[in-house]
């Protein structure tokens, strides 16, 4: 199946996409996106991707869901366009670089920046239906985000694996964690994190400092 998506993760993934549940997921979106508003729009769906070439990748985020309200999701986890408003999770996650690093809280939402720098924001989900969270789970999508997920650890070394969240963190199974650092926290939505364990949990600082000591450059957060 030809699927647009970068050029190294093409080839890397090229056995995944011929699987006959790629096939049925690709129908299933195809249809959705016929029949209903679903986000992101469909040039971005693999935005995570297109964005952070397999060999330069350095961190990856993992997240559940596209954003389902209009204008929102732009396939990056988390990340929102300029000039939307930022969603309470992502305020939070700003606030947490802000008092860990003692940089100024940025003006907008938008993380290209950081996949740029070779943070990979990855959804479990890559896309949702509008209004309606959780509509394309359990279609096949999780089972080809895992995939990339265990490529990573497989044939990549020293990546930091950023899990928030009860769903992140049961990917851990998937992650080699005697060749990579896996960082846990609850997640960044105000229900969870104001419960206690997301402030204060220093992701950003740890997450460069093991880069720099592996060689690599720290992440501008």
């Amino acid at each position: 199946m030809d699927v647009k998506i970068e050029p190294s993760w093409k080839d890397r993934l090229a056995a995944e996409f011929e699987k006959p549940y790629f096939a049925s997921l690709v129908q299933m979106v195809r249809q959705e996106y016929q029949h209903y508003p679903c986000y992101p729009p469909g040039k971005l769906i693999f935005n995570a991707f297109n964005l952070c070439p397999f060999d330069r990748v350095r961190v990856v985020i993992i997240g559940q869901d596209p954003y389902h309200e209009p204008g929102q999701a732009m396939g990056l986890s988390f990340s929102v366009p300029d000039g939307v408003p930022m969603p309470p999770s992502l305020i939070n996650i700003f606030k947490e670089v802000t008092a860990d690093l003692g940089i100024p809280f940025p003006l907008s939402g938008n993380l290209t920046r950081w996949a740029e720098q070779g943070v990979m924001l990855l959804n479990a989900t890559l896309t949702v239906r509008a209004h309606q969270a959780g509509s394309h789970q359990r279609q096949g999508w999780e089972t080809f985000t895992d995939a990339v997920i265990k490529l990573l650890s497989e044939e990549r070394e020293h990546l930091v694996f950023i899990l928030w969240g009860g769903y992140a963190r049961s990917k851990a199974p998937l992650i080699d964690g005697s060749k990579h650092l896996v960082l846990q926290a609850v997640h960044p939505s105000p229900l969870s994190a104001n419960r206690g364990g997301w402030f204060g949990n220093r992701h950003f600082s740890k997450t460069n400092a093991y880069l720099t000591q592996y060689g690599m450059t720290p992440i501008n957060w």
